[in-house]
């Protein structure tokens, strides 16, 4: 159509006449759904784990990226791991209960870095969900769901214990992450959270498809329990059983994409279209951050990247910008406007208002091509250079200026414009042209507090140093994870030899004796990997205890090549010894490649020195300072991690870790 008002800035100009598309922004035909905000996820996969290791102020200008409010990011949502002990894509989080009776509400980081966000963002939702479980719940099975009871007090618990432990209230809760849902469960959870006043914590459900929704329509009692249905991966879209239900519906866990530009087209397209195609009212990013081991599954995901805290470097990546468009001038609470959609010639909209006069309007035009995720599939579409006329009605009738932020991915030369503000845009007789490019984000709003933050440059990127020493002694008191270590089987957590006077009082300890009920497929040992993947010829050393008499054992290792889900399949030259007095090297972290084998003299309950020497592909193994074994042939891995564990789910303990790599 056409249209005579028409200012453009730049790429923005003022002119009589062109023909443009025409879209109503208007709140007197009534208003939308409520938006509840943008969130990443730390967890689901150990993916925060290297981020605590960060020294000063390095650490504290991350969170600020992530959590600061007109800042970066200035996430709205936090949803978190509740630790089960196995392993979930990247790495095993520990549980606040290992065993039955046992209680500990300072394991892992998730607490600390809830408190981190809150005291940036004091109004920041919270959220808990599981995605395994220790074996005591299970009793021997695959699933908790059977001791239904039992496993809801056990989340009941980690959410009491937020509150007494760290003042955290934990405002929502899912299920079981990724797995078939169980309606009995969810109606005894929702009595539980009752009993224990918690009613003002919310069940999303399921955090998967959107099977439950069918489900909901046939029990009403299981319709009253769930509060938000929450899907994973949606594609932008939904189904007319979860509209049917009158729900509220997010996207509980989204966008799992590289963090490089394309991966900023992703997550503009789906922060809008989720409401667009979906009314999803939240999105949730997987991951938070990309601060583990890139070598790990989906290494390089997240909204940006913090994964060298022995240098200080992390990145800022595009999704952190592209976050601001929306977070920065929509607040939890503001609500759609019934007047959003689709662009004529590709790309979409949104229009938000606090219902006090403020109104956020956000764009993209994002390409096909440039804005794929890694799932799901994205149908083919196009999208063209067009002019875009808004009529402002309603209550922004009489707007006569607004706030223009802007990002444009230029994809052919790599110089992508990010987040900028740009000169205020008038608005003529409530009229407004554009003219859109392709693999751009708008945001028009009638707010003036965005900010660009920016700190001074961190230091340079490094790889993992090459002589690396950890004798457990300086521990930091809020973490029980050794600094560097990921575990990917087992937990491994600061111990402390009350009764044993000599060197070895403060000693790292695999904790788990049981296998939990897994989310993945965690290997048969426990394992915790650290270093470089990059590494080749290599030494390492360890003092080892063999706690479990008889069939208790634990390795050395050097090269591994695998983690996460593929750590059953993991690769490299691990160096073993037995508390029946024999040793073996394996090529395999099952143990069935072997190298070499043969008499050790090793027992349980005293330490041992182990020391792994691999150059080319010769490998050399020392016990207590002798050579216990020589020229094992080892043709691959090329390359690997450094690691320790155990031969089963056993309690084993280790100090004076040491590596040297040429």
């Amino acid at each position: 159509m056409a249209s005579y008002f028409c200012i453009i800035l730049g790429f923005l100009s003022l002119c009589m006449y062109i023909h443009a598309e025409f879209y109503v922004i208007d709140d007197l035909i009534g208003l939308g759904r409520r938006f509840d905000g943008i969130g990443g996820l730390s967890g689901g996969g150990a993916t925060s784990r290297l981020l605590v290791n960060y020294e000063e102020p390095y650490r504290s200008q991350i969170l600020d990226y992530l959590f600061k409010p007109n800042f970066g990011a200035s996430l709205q949502i936090l949803k978190v791991e509740i630790g089960g002990d196995a392993q979930t894509t990247d790495g095993t989080e520990p549980s606040h209960m290992h065993y039955e009776g046992d209680e500990n509400y300072f394991r892992g980081y998730e607490w600390w870095l809830m408190k981190e966000a809150k005291k940036r963002n004091p109004d920041i939702t919270l959220i808990g969900l599981p995605w395994a479980f220790p074996y005591w719940l299970g009793k021997g099975q695959s699933t908790p769901y059977h001791v239904r009871d039992i496993t809801a007090s056990y989340v009941v618990s980690w959410i009491i214990g937020a509150k007494q432990y760290h003042d955290l209230d934990i405002n929502y809760v899912g299920i079981w992450n990724e797995k078939k849902f169980d309606g009995d469960y969810i109606k005894v959870l929702r009595h539980t959270l009752d009993k224990a006043g918690l009613p003002d914590v919310g069940i999303i459900a399921a955090d998967g498809n959107w099977d439950i929704s069918v489900a909901m329509e046939l029990d009403p009692h299981l319709n009253g329990a769930v509060e938000i249905i929450g899907v994973h991966y949606p594609g932008t879209n939904t189904t007319p059983e979860a509209l049917s239900t009158q729900k509220t519906l997010w996207s509980s866990e989204d966008y799992s994409t590289f963090n490089n530009d394309v991966g900023g087209g992703c997550w503009a397209r789906i922060l809008n279209q989720n409401y667009v195609n979906g009314r999803m009212t939240s999105t949730i990013s997987w991951n938070l951050v990309a601060s583990y081991y890139q070598d790990l599954s989906f290494g390089g995901d997240g909204l940006m990247t913090a994964e060298e805290p022995w240098s200080g470097n992390y990145v800022v990546e595009s999704p952190i910008w592209i976050t601001a468009h929306t977070t920065q001038f929509a607040k939890p609470g503001w609500r759609y406007l019934q007047t959003i959609g689709h662009l004529s010639h590709g790309g979409s909209y949104v229009a938000l208002t606090d219902g006090k006069g403020n109104l956020t309007v956000v764009i993209e035009t994002m390409t096909h091509e440039h804005s794929t995720c890694i799932r799901p599939p994205l149908p083919p579409y196009s999208v063209s250079p067009q002019n875009a006329t808004f009529s402002l009605k309603g209550s922004f009738a009489t707007v006569t200026e607004l706030q223009l932020w802007y990002s444009k991915f230029e994809f052919q030369h790599s110089k992508h414009t990010l987040f900028k503000k740009l000169q205020t845009v008038k608005v003529y007789a409530g009229f407004l042209t554009l003219s859109l490019d392709v693999d751009e984000v708008y945001t028009l709003t009638t707010l003036t507090t965005g900010q660009k933050g920016q700190y001074t440059d961190p230091p340079n990127s490094s790889p993992f140093p090459k002589k690396y020493l950890d004798d457990f002694n300086v521990r930091n008191p809020a973490f029980d994870e050794a600094p560097y270590f990921a575990d990917q089987t087992g937990v491994f957590e600061y111990f402390q030899n009350l009764t044993d006077p000599g060197p070895h009082v403060f000693t790292l300890r695999q904790v788990v004796t049981q296998r939990p009920i897994a989310w993945a497929n965690d290997a048969d040992q426990t394992i915790s990997v650290i270093g470089d993947h990059s590494w080749e010829d290599v030494t390492v050393s360890c003092d080892v205890l063999i706690e479990t008499t008889n069939s208790g054992g634990v390795f050395i290792a050097a090269r591994v090549d695998k983690g996460g889900e593929s750590v059953r399949e993991a690769m490299g030259i691990f160096f073993w010894v037995f508390a029946n007095g024999t040793y073996r090297v394996t090529n395999d972290i099952g143990g069935k490649m072997v190298r070499a084998e043969g008499l050790s003299g090793t027992n349980a309950g005293k330490w041992h020195t182990l020391t792994l020497t691999v150059k080319g592909q010769w490998a050399y193994g020392i016990l207590n300072g002798y050579p216990l074994w020589e020229n094992a042939v080892i043709l691959n891995p090329k390359n690997g991690w450094a690691a320790i564990g155990t031969y089963s789910f056993e309690y084993a303990q280790f100090d004076n870790f040491q590596v040297l790599a040429d």
